[in-house]
């Protein structure tokens, strides 16, 4: 019997281009991070769990908002991000941060331990989502809260559709499970609010999050990241001709032009925010 492909392996690849462009993608995703803050209610002095991290969003930014007293846990699959969360935050000199490295169905973590929860882009990747919400939920407190940011449908955020559709131009791929593990997979609304429910939580709510994926990079630097940052576009890529390769990179630029002003990127976004509380 053939052994399935860990998907960490991919990722493990995947991490250095994240820590990469942590900066950038850490000011493109800013709105969301704070977006996130506000609907979980995280204030100075709460404890607070980051689940699939990265390299240290938003985590890092919610150190800041709770303050010395209280504290942040970013976690990841990735050791690689888990050290790179590390040492950005010993950069921003944040002291109130602890990091793990662990999957987001086995968290290592006493149950009732955090007054919030959050995963922001990364319940769509884990492969059994309703078991990581459930593990979620175990560590948080009685009436904590549990806040849960994923993509919007493709189509109507022209930060994907674009390189989607120029990609569909020159490679065949066939339609993707939408229960498998990718970005879309909790695209449709109210799918991520089930999970929630089903895993046990209460008062779910699902809204709508719209904002501008903002950053100073020009068309060409936005090329390079987005072809680096994904294994599935790295994949594609890596099986096409250097003129291919070229010509796609060029249809790219020449599509995005209407969103760098200025020559620099600037996106109409919109994410879904889930977020729930557990019983008392």
């Amino acid at each position: 019997m053939t052994k399935p492909e860990n998907p960490l392996l991919s990722w493990t690849e995947t991490a250095k281009y994240w820590i990469q462009y942590s900066a950038t993608i850490r000011a493109m995703f800013a709105p969301l991070t704070n977006a996130l803050i506000e609907h979980a209610g995280i204030n100075e002095g709460q404890t607070v769990l980051d689940v699939a991290g990265g390299p240290g969003e938003p985590g890092l930014t919610i150190a800041e908002k709770v303050g010395p007293n209280g504290s942040v846990t970013c976690t990841d699959a990735v050791a690689e991000m888990v050290e790179a969360a590390r040492n950005d935050a010993t950069r921003r000199g944040l002291t109130n941060v602890q990091f793990h490295q662990c999957t987001a169905d086995s968290l290592p973590f006493p149950d009732n331990y955090f007054d919030t929860t959050v995963c922001r882009l990364g319940i769509m990747l884990v492969p059994d989502p309703l078991a990581a919400v459930r593990e979620m939920l175990r560590v948080t407190k009685p009436g904590g809260r549990l806040a849960l940011a994923v993509w919007h449908k493709s189509e109507i955020n022209p930060f994907c559709y674009v390189v989607t559709n120029v990609m569909a131009q020159h490679v065949n791929a066939p339609a993707a499970d939408p229960d498998a593990p990718n970005a879309f997979r909790f695209a449709e609304s109210g799918k991520l609010a089930n999970v929630l429910t089903e895993a046990g939580a209460r008062e779910v709510e699902e809204r709508v999050v719209k904002f501008n994926i903002q950053a100073p990079i020009s068309a060409h630097e936005f090329w390079i990241m987005r072809s680096r940052t994904s294994d599935t576009l790295r994949e594609k890529l890596a099986k096409l001709s250097t003129e291919e390769q070229t010509q796609i990179a060029d249809e790219v630029q020449q599509e995005v032009k209407e969103f760098f002003p200025h020559n620099q990127m600037n996106f109409p976004t919109q994410m879904i925010l889930a977020t729930a509380t557990k019983s008392t």
